[in-house]
């Protein structure tokens, strides 16, 4: 069973940076691309950026030239750095990860518990 464990979240104000972070603990044999998503209330949940295992990322085109997705492979965790934070961006923020349970030939995707964002102005 894997687990994806978020932290990092919290109360800042417009311009303040936050960074999230999120690990993978248990037992799998591969995890392929991680990524981070968003759910604002009332709102869909969307895509803020994600991260292959090799490193290219790919970003929401609201969130480009302010947050910045990194990977530690050998750690199974992906970080989120976000600056220039605004209001816009208050959302509960998801960890995503394509896994590879063990004994098993396809990925699935494993959802973290989610961490609260929220940027007053």
């Amino acid at each position: 069973q894997v687990q994806l464990v978020e932290s990092g979240g919290g109360l800042v104000q417009a311009g303040g940076s936050l960074r999230l972070s999120c690990t993978a603990s248990g037992r799998f044999a591969s995890i392929n691309g991680m990524g981070w998503y968003r759910q604002a209330p009332g709102q869909q949940r969307e895509l803020v950026a994600t991260i292959t295992s090799g490193g290219d990322t790919n970003y929401a085109n609201s969130v480009k030239g302010r947050f910045t997705i990194s990977r530690d492979n050998a750690k199974n965790t992906i970080y989120l750095q976000m600056n220039s934070l605004k209001p816009e961006d208050t959302a509960v923020y998801y960890c995503n990860a394509e896994v590879k349970p063990l004994f098993y030939n396809n990925y699935r995707d494993c959802w973290g518990q989610g961490t609260q964002v929220t940027v007053s102005s």
